[in-house]
């Protein structure tokens, strides 16, 4: 018998639930420590099987880690080697983030064409074409993509689409190139700001994030950190349209309310009742819902990632 989900009817969801931090955010977190030879500890990290495929590729790289509940430690030395393992990349697509800094500390990285997303294969064109502007010297052999860089040079990069991945990986290779780099339609997703927070607080100079222009102006080196992880956004918009479907009561804590507009408006629209505290909000649905219209956009439009949920409540 193949694997398969057996689902029976819900009574009403009542509780408290806790939001784990966002994947969508440790990843690229993960992936800028490399920047640093010193030591980062990392609170509030999701226990899901992408962060220990992003783990096993910061040790191949040369880190030592040490995962406590949700706090990860990582002690980041010399780098021990320019190529990304393929049985890495190609299990998730994130692990292609560690382009942009194993360029920039080392000045070359190979690594093959990114897997891992159960939607099909997604473009990395913005990223070598952000990375290629700094000055790298970029080639693909057989569905490796091999870049050289003495110095990465700050540049005027242009994104055709605010790609998120793109963004991520150009700001942390900006990060230690010669001069500032200025990224224009950039991705403003709170993962975005929350690397932009990392990456200062390690010392690098990075301004705008959340906006559509994102300035970096280049340093010498970084420092190892502490940070905490932002909420799943993803994650506590899933329980929202969980209790609504059900026309449960629930309370939802470490939810960071701006990030989760465009849900929220949404379900309120339908009729379901929202009340916002301090870092929780209250959920009650009555399954007497009226029907909405939803475009999924870039943020702080409506998540593409909530398409799913939203359509599975529908009559």
């Amino acid at each position: 018998m193949e694997d398969a989900f057996v689902i029976h009817k819900s009574q009403p969801l009542k509780g408290k639930i806790k939001i784990n931090g966002s994947k969508n955010a440790v990843l690229p977190i993960m992936a800028a420590s490399l920047l640093s030879s010193g030591r980062s500890i990392i609170e509030g990290v999701p226990l899901l099987d992408d962060m220990r495929v992003m783990m096993k590729m910061l040790q191949h790289f040369g880190a030592r880690l040490k995962l406590s509940g949700s706090v990860l430690y990582i002690d980041m030395g010399d780098l021990v080697s320019y190529q990304a393992p393929y049985e890495l990349i190609k299990k998730m697509r994130a692990s292609f983030l560690v382009m942009g800094p194993i360029l920039a500390r080392l000045g070359r990285i190979r690594i093959s064409m990114p897997g891992g997303c159960a939607i099909g294969a997604r473009p990395i064109d913005l990223h070598l074409k952000g990375l290629a502007t700094m000055g790298a010297e970029i080639s693909n052999d057989k569905g490796f993509i091999e870049a050289r860089a003495d110095q990465l040079k700050g540049a005027k990069i242009y994104l055709d689409f605010p790609s998120v991945g793109a963004t991520e990986n150009i700001m942390m290779a900006a990060t230690l190139a010669d001069g500032c780099t200025v990224i224009s339609n950039a991705a403003e997703e709170p993962e975005i700001v929350d690397l932009a927070n990392f990456l200062n607080a390690m010392g690098a100079c990075v301004t705008g994030a959340g906006t559509d222009t994102i300035k970096i102006e280049g340093v010498k080196e970084l420092r190892g950190t502490k940070h905490c992880v932002i909420p799943d956004r993803i994650e506590a918009c899933t329980f929202m349209v969980a209790a609504a479907i059900t026309g449960g009561d629930i309370i939802i804590d470490n939810v960071i309310s701006e990030h989760i507009m465009a849900v929220q408006a949404k379900l309120e629209e339908m009729g379901v009742q929202i009340i916002e505290h301090e870092d929780s909000i209250r959920v009650v649905g009555n399954r007497a819902y009226k029907p909405v219209d939803i475009k999924t956009l870039p943020y702080p439009g409506f998540p593409t990632d909530m398409q799913a949920q939203m359509m599975s409540q529908s009559h």
